[in-house]
């Protein structure tokens, strides 16, 4: 049984336990001081130096799992060849065989002790971070990585979370544990056993194929904890995408971006540390994720990014041909009227009569034909304002303008007759309503979700 006061040897370095920092059944990771009198200070000063270490220790008993000592074994190795001064330096390891009061041996690591808290003790005792405050950590992390990630051949650390993460008393960033790393090289065609933590390992980790962005993902559901305060692990999930906006209230583009970090499937995700840094310096060009697929065939420009949303909803051409057999019905009626209105301006001289009846049908004609024909409608959309555009062979023919806060219903247009196309429809508070050019219903559908997503609108109010 290890106990604080204990001193633990090896060869000339003696190590005394001071404090528990955390155990589980066969680990136990203690504070310590290194007793050296050989120490690198003493050397060069001639007087007698303590310093304090780290000590992770396996216990080799029958009960631990082959991988379980592989691994302990893998961040020794790890940490012998890193130098990074965010990642804590490997001081030594060995095998105790003789402990008092244990009857197994004991595989001992020590590493450099960085003084501070980690950010999972920082969320406990209440502490919130603020969305400059998780930049600034983002940034700090991603450095590591692309440390990590262009090593030759790259390591993967595959249990980035809150714990793993300590915040100096320089307030900087460092990353610590190395139990679960990964070399990647090592690891193409082999199977391992799956490590990591629930709710911040992608689906390709649970998998076994962790990648680059594997590390990203962990980042990304790391940051949404520091936000929320909440584990991403007791968050909702949405077609496999943690659900964290409702609880706050951060520019948009720094969502986006730690949206694009946790996107469930890998090929969607930033795929290195260094791009992801890129990506974050640029933010507020960067499109949201795609949280609903737009319908097949669908030919709706949609284009979207942190600050505007633009729409363009094409003509319906063939989806309205019915209109044109319509057309050839009455045109011989429409043309007997012709034919009448010539003879009674020969017969009586009334023009204007007759130029007022051809003016109606004209419009008649125009409102109930060309436009749902040829008509297509633009909508734009910024964090303040929005504006629709009803266009005609590409020529606006009118124009509404409005707040984004007037704005208090999306919905379905309400047809006059049954069966007819439907567009969608803005309602503002005071009660004014503009429609778009109809759609399809599963266009419709899409295009209202996708509009109250981007707004961050509650379709249900």
């Amino acid at each position: 049984m290890l106990e604080s006061g204990q001193i633990l040897e090896n060869n000339q370095n003696h190590y005394r336990l001071e404090k528990k920092l955390g155990q589980d059944t066969s680990r136990q990771t203690w504070l310590a001081t290194l007793l050296d009198s050989r120490s690198q200070q003493t050397l060069t000063s001639g007087i007698s130096h303590t310093e304090q270490v780290v000590l992770k220790l396996l216990t080799l008993s029958p009960q631990i799992q082959w991988d379980e000592q592989k691994l302990f074994e893998r961040e020794a190795q790890v940490l012998q060849n890193l130098n990074h001064s965010r990642i804590p330096k490997y001081r030594d390891s060995f095998i105790i065989e003789n402990l008092p009061g244990s009857k197994f041996s004991w595989f001992v690591l020590v590493q450099n002790y960085i003084p501070g808290i980690s950010l999972q003790e920082a969320l406990n005792q209440g502490q919130r971070f603020s969305e400059s405050q998780v930049e600034k950590i983002a940034i700090e992390i991603l450095s590591i990585l692309v440390y990590l990630h262009e090593l030759n051949p790259p390591l993967l650390h595959r249990d980035i979370k809150p714990s793993n993460l300590i915040l100096g008393a320089d307030e900087r960033v460092y990353l610590v544990d190395f139990g679960a790393v990964q070399d990647k090289a090592v690891a193409e065609g082999v199977t391992f056993t799956v490590v990591g933590t629930y709710g911040y390992v992608p689906m390709e980790q649970f998998a076994g194929r962790a990648e680059p962005a594997s590390d990203l993902y962990a980042l990304g559901a790391t940051l949404i904890h520091l936000l929320t305060g909440t584990s991403p692990a007791d968050l909702p999930y949405e077609n496999y995408r943690i659900k964290f906006t409702h609880l706050v209230s951060i520019d948009l583009g720094l969502v986006n971006w730690i949206s694009k970090l946790t996107e469930p499937n890998i090929r969607d995700r930033i795929p290195t540390a260094r791009e992801a840094i890129t990506v974050l310096e640029n933010k507020y060009n960067l499109s949201p994720p795609i949280t609903n697929r737009k319908p097949t065939g669908s030919k709706i420009q949609l284009q979207k990014s942190a600050n505007s949303l633009e729409i363009k909803l094409p003509q319906r051409g063939r989806k309205s041909l019915r209109t044109f057999y319509l057309i050839g019905l009455f045109t011989p009626f429409i043309w007997q009227i012709f034919q009448f209105t010539n003879w009674s301006i020969n017969a009586n001289g009334n023009i204007l009569f007759y130029i007022i009846i051809i003016l109606l049908l004209s419009s008649a004609i125009l409102k109930t034909i060309l436009l749902p024909v040829f008509g297509h409608t633009d909508l734009y959309f910024d964090r303040e304002k929005f504006e629709i555009q009803w266009k005609i062979f590409g020529f606006c023919y009118k124009r509404k303008r409005g707040n984004i806060i007037a704005i208090e219903h999306i919905y379905k247009e309400n047809p006059k007759t049954a069966l007819a196309p439907m567009g969608i429809t803005i309602e503002l508070i005071k009660g004014q309503k503009f429609t778009t050019t109809p759609l399809a219903t599963i266009e419709r559908n899409w295009l209202i979700d996708e509009i109250a997503d981007w707004l961050q609108f509650d379709l249900n109010k």
